[in-house]
């Protein structure tokens, strides 16, 4: 699978030019890179059959491969909120805090709720960074209909970076299929993400 985009969302203080975030970032990429379809080989081809691809085995090989090669943590619960906003898909221990990353697999209000439980987190300081990943508009006609995707979420990006913050980051990653093949089978919802990688 290959990034066609990234864009740091919001930069205060000096994380972006950090090592830690250096380091992150080479992960993540990585994780994103190592997610093939038909299982053995080296790219990502997505069957173009209209909403006919599951998102969460998708997700699942990255979240596999960052805990497996990286030691990320998968599913953190974090308490910030009177209530709690939810898990986190993953997360890495940076000193005392945390770099969060939430890979999209609902539709756009769920992309809406990932950002604002990010930008919760950074705003109560318990997380350093934070990474959004989610489809470009070019793969999601062949995903779960109505899947968020960046130039969905795109028109809302100055509510977000109007947010004040002593420190914190937040990028997203854009991502999209290699090649597509009518021939390859579909992506079926739950399937095992390590089958992807």
């Amino acid at each position: 699978m290959k990034i066609v985009q990234e864009v740091s969302l919001i930069s205060v203080g000096s994380f972006e030019e950090s090592n830690d975030w250096s380091i992150i970032r080479s992960e993540i990429r990585d994780a994103i890179s190592l997610i093939v379809h038909p299982p053995g080989t080296s790219s990502f081809t997505i069957n173009p059959t209209k909403h006919g691809n599951g998102v969460k085995p998708i997700k699942e090989a990255c979240t596999i491969a960052l805990r497996d090669r990286y030691a990320w943590n998968l599913e953190t619960r974090i308490q910030y909120a009177t209530k709690s906003p939810g898990k986190v898909d993953a997360t890495k221990v940076i000193d005392n805090h945390l770099f969060a990353l939430e890979w999209e697999t609902g539709n756009i209000s769920s992309s809406h709720r990932s950002i604002n439980k990010m930008l919760l987190g950074l705003l109560r300081g318990v997380f350093l960074g934070a990474a959004l990943v989610l489809p470009s508009r070019k793969i999601y006609p062949y995903l779960t209909d109505r899947i968020g995707n960046y130039e969905e979420l795109e028109p809302y990006f100055d509510v977000w970076r109007a947010v004040q913050l002593q420190e914190g980051f937040l990028a997203i990653f854009v991502i999209e299929h290699d090649r597509v093949d009518s021939n390859v089978p579909t992506l079926a919802k739950g399937t095992d993400g390590r089958a992807l990688i």
